[in-house]
């Protein structure tokens, strides 16, 4: 008998992606591609995000069909995400054609479908790649292009999450900021890793006001005082110093979180928690918070998380000790 494997989809604001893992909570294998963005322009528009997904969905199905033998004949469950979050009023129109084809493809060879959310699914791929925290409740950061707040997270028996939001942006997401910066520097969206290339080549400490009160963090007037240096200082000391308002700013908001619920186990993940000088300057500043980071490759938009999902909703604790081995 063939090895089982498990299907994940995950149709993002910025990413189609597929991924593919066995009953080891081993990567088989994954398919994934950026959503186009003209140059100058910031992001996408729900409909153009949508047709792209649909327009990428069949051909990167073919290409995993290529890539992992005997594919059809093997997967056990899938799963896809279906909104932003977790709770009953989140929704977006890009998801849907990742549902859609994850329930086609899960009724055509009748085997499980499950659904998750898209923050559930980079929660998964972050405790699986950072193996851990292995803990019923704990805190978790997700920084994107469309997410900026730190969370209380309860495990529940079939494997998702109850989250309640302790802290969030009240303007702008860090991805966003980032973003902002690079286009207007001329850099192509999205921004994150060539600017990360420039700061590392930066010798200059450029201070950009950070805010946090209460849970509450700000990135529309840091992203006021980084346009101001447009111009005048370098484009590296200006990368450099975006990051670091970021760090700093998230410093700030798990220590007052993990106050707040006497929680230390922090898992943080998101696009914009890939970069290193954000998790080298956590590391640095929070010494009493027990940190885990998503692997880099599983930071950003990816559906590695989904395909974890299946396999946990399909073959329960024997699956969930696989992924922490």
């Amino acid at each position: 008998m063939m090895d089982k494997l498990f299907l994940g989809i995950d149709t993002s604001n910025y990413t189609t992606s597929l991924a593919v893992v066995d009953t080891y909570a081993n990567l088989v294998n994954r398919t994934q591609q950026l959503l186009t963005v003209k140059a100058g322009q910031r992001g996408l528009r729900q409909s153009e995000a949508l047709f792209y997904h649909v327009k990428n969905l069949p051909e990167l199905f073919g290409q995993l069909s290529r890539l992992v033998p005997n594919l059809k004949e093997r997967i056990a469950a899938v799963a896809a995400t279906i909104q932003p979050r977790p709770t009953e009023d989140s929704y977006m129109p890009v998801f849907l054609p990742g549902d859609g084809l994850g329930r086609t493809i899960a009724s055509l060879l009748q085997v499980p479908f499950y659904a998750l959310s898209h923050q559930e699914n980079h929660i998964w791929a972050g405790l699986a790649s950072a193996k851990g925290p292995i803990a019923q409740r704990f805190l978790a950061v997700h920084l994107s292009g469309g997410t900026s707040e730190i969370l209380k997270v309860q495990v529940t028996e079939s494997y998702g999450f109850t989250t309640t939001i302790l802290g969030q942006t009240q303007d702008l997401h860090a991805g966003q900021f980032v973003d902002r910066l690079g286009v207007a520097l001329g850099i192509q969206f999205p921004a994150g890793a060539a600017m990360e290339k420039l700061a590392q080549a930066s010798t200059k400490d450029l201070v950009i006001p950070s805010y946090h009160k209460d849970g509450i963090i700000s990135f529309a007037g840091p992203e006021t005082a980084a346009r101001r240096l447009l111009g005048q200082e370098e484009a590296a000391d200006i990368c450099k110093a975006v990051f670091m308002t970021i760090a700093r700013t998230i410093t700030k908001l798990i220590d007052w979180a993990m106050t707040k619920t006497g929680l230390d186990q922090v898992l943080v993940v998101g696009g914009v928690a890939a970069n290193q000088i954000i998790r080298q300057h956590l590391q640095k500043r929070l010494p009493k918070a027990d940190l885990f980071f998503a692997a880099p490759n599983y930071s950003t938009d990816n559906a590695i998380g989904a395909a974890y999902y299946a396999g946990l909703n399909y073959l329960g604790q024997e699956f969930y000790g696989n992924v922490f081995l």
